[in-house]
């Protein structure tokens, strides 16, 4: 949690099932574990999906939260594949992934540097646009989405670094040194 635009209030994680469909229940644990959600006044994500295509309901976030709720990303979703992904994929629960994914339409966010996108449940488009300048504290990107993914890392083994490949020359049987 963050007041904005800058104080750090709490800090909790909590995992998804990668391609499943609870994030909206695990988004709502995480929201109350960390104690009353009297001050909140705006959820922002960082997209509509979390973990692959575990789709967020935005719709029943703010019902069951009673504040907005706001999901932002940097690009165009390329909605052409993802359809054909949630087809190949999930063909019994595509429907209902595509339905979520689409619920809300998205919209342009300016910022300093590139627009942002966003879909809105809870307020009008100037009122997320007013949220996302507020929390942002440098660039464009809101100050409790990069924390986030800060967090999120620091708790991700770290990656191993693979050495490139050498290929040296053979040198042919029996020649000397190559100059």
């Amino acid at each position: 949690m963050i007041s904005a635009p800058d104080y750090v209030e709490a800090v909790r994680t909590h995992r998804v099932r990668v391609d499943g469909r609870d994030a909206t229940r695990r988004v709502l644990e995480l929201l109350r574990a960390v104690g009353p959600l009297d001050g909140v006044r705006a959820l922002l994500l960082d997209g509509a999906v979390l973990g692959g295509f575990n789709v967020v309901d935005l719709d029943a976030l703010h019902r069951a939260l009673g504040f907005p709720v706001v999901a932002l990303t940097r690009r165009p979703p390329d909605f052409v594949r993802i359809r054909a992904a949630l087809r190949k994929y999930f063909p019994r629960d595509s429907a209902r992934r595509w339905r979520l994914l689409t619920a809300h339409r998205l919209f342009r966010v300016p910022t300093e540097g590139a627009p942002l996108l966003a879909a809105a449940v809870g307020c009008t488009r100037a009122d997320a646009a007013r949220l996302v300048r507020v929390t942002t504290v440098r660039g464009h990107w809101p100050e409790p989405l990069r924390l986030a993914h800060l967090i999120a890392s620091a708790g991700r083994p770290a990656r191993r670094r693979r050495r490139p490949k050498t290929y040296a020359r053979k040198r042919p049987s029996g020649a000397g040194p190559v100059a």
